[in-house]
């Protein structure tokens, strides 16, 4: 017989992880606007080395979100996030300490480690609520972490007052206190648990084994991949038309406040769950991708026209998160939905990469080649929105 969840238990798996998300996310954000200032003025690290070490950072973040999501099934989200968590306060507590190129490395590591098992974990246990709180309990996760990419910056810079070390410890702090949240959760028995045998590779490889097989999810992986690199682009192509640090700012925080307020609407009704939903979301990229090709360069540009592109990116981003998770909520079999959005995240995350080096060779090359890479990442959106199909729900 399927185990009876208490009436509480959808309530306080999402209190929980939605004030993890705050919590670590500020902490995160804090530390992220500030570090390479520290690094490159008071440890004097050359510019290429920050670049390279933390471009690293994401590449095996992104490279290990696969056995992350099988890891995640086979021990249990619960434990799985408390692991991310201290592997990410140990991360940040690095950070403080370091004075070279060694340490930034072995920091640079460990945090995409902790990142590779936090997403999948945190969303393994939004998705594991009762139909009837997930929809708004993810909402509420995505709005925790937007709030805290606003609040995050300004709370580093006040905390910088007492040294990067200060901050670095307070970051560490917050993912302590992550770790021991998780830990508090009821352990959910992971596929090793329930088998009652040790985690092996015979174990993990069989998660992983059966999302490769699943051709339909693999054909929607490839699809919707675009939708990572139609996100993180903004943070390429923004800076580089020189709009200027405060108009930048504002684009950033317009960003994050539309992302969180279209989150009401796709939790109402489980309209996230609809195919349109995460079309909608690319189609909107497109357009803001658009609207950033129409802004000419320099300080002197149309900000209402930054202001749409902002509005639209913002849309976008919502829209398309609501719809991954929801969708591969409905399609991963029960007890895989780690390694099923392993598999989403590490696609995208590939495609992400791939595109991120075209668009910053295009902006290097200038003049017209610029001009090519928004045009081009709209370009991308609407195909991806055009060929997209989602699988069948299981």
């Amino acid at each position: 017989m399927p185990r009876v969840r208490p009436p509480g238990h959808g309530r306080h798996v999402l209190a929980v992880v939605v004030g993890v998300q705050l919590a670590i996310s500020i902490g995160f954000f804090a530390v992220m606007a500030h570090l390479v200032a520290y690094l490159r003025h008071d440890l004097g690290l050359l510019a290429g080395t920050i670049a390279v070490v933390l471009g690293v950072r994401v590449a095996l973040q992104n490279m290990l979100f696969l056995p992350a999501g099988a890891i995640t099934d086979a021990v249990g989200p619960a434990r799985a996030g408390a692991l991310a968590c201290a592997l990410r306060a140990a991360g940040f507590a690095l950070l403080g300490v370091i004075d070279g190129p060694a340490g930034l490395l072995g920091a640079a590591v460990v945090l995409a480690v902790g990142g590779a098992l936090f997403h999948p974990a945190a969303q393994s246990l939004l998705a594991g609520v009762p139909p009837e709180r997930r929809a708004r309990g993810f909402a509420a996760y995505v709005v925790a972490g937007q709030a805290a990419a606003v609040a995050g910056p300004p709370v580093g810079l006040a905390l910088l007052a007492g040294g990067f070390g200060l901050l670095s410890a307070a970051a560490a702090g917050a993912w302590a206190v992550g770790a021991v949240l998780f830990l508090l959760l009821p352990a959910e028995r992971g596929a090793a648990a329930r088998a009652g045998a040790r985690l092996d590779v015979r174990g993990l490889t069989g998660g992983v084994s059966a999302v490769l097989r699943d051709r339909d999810f693999r054909r929607f992986a490839l699809t919707a991949a675009p939708s990572t690199l139609l996100a993180d682009q903004i943070v390429t192509v923004v800076p580089l038309k020189e709009v200027g640090a405060g108009s930048t700012t504002l684009f950033f925080c317009v960003v994050a406040v539309a992302m969180a307020a279209v989150q009401p609407w796709c939790a109402a009704g489980g309209r996230g769950e609809r195919p349109w939903v995460l079309r909608s979301g690319l189609v909107c990229a497109g357009l803001g991708y658009l609207a950033l090709l129409a802004m000419p360069s320099g300080e002197g540009g149309h900000p209402a026209v930054l202001l749409v592109a902002a509005v639209l990116h913002g849309v976008a981003q919502g829209l398309m998160q609501s719809a991954l998770f929801q969708t591969v909520t409905r399609c991963a079999p029960s007890g895989r939905f780690g390694v099923y959005f392993g598999l989403l995240s590490f696609v995208a995350g590939v495609a992400a990469l791939t595109g991120g080096f075209v668009v910053g060779r295009l902006f290097d090359a200038g003049g017209g080649a610029a001009a090519m890479a928004p045009a081009g990442l709209a370009l991308v959106a609407v195909l991806s929105a055009a060929v997209l199909r989602l699988p069948r729900q299981r």
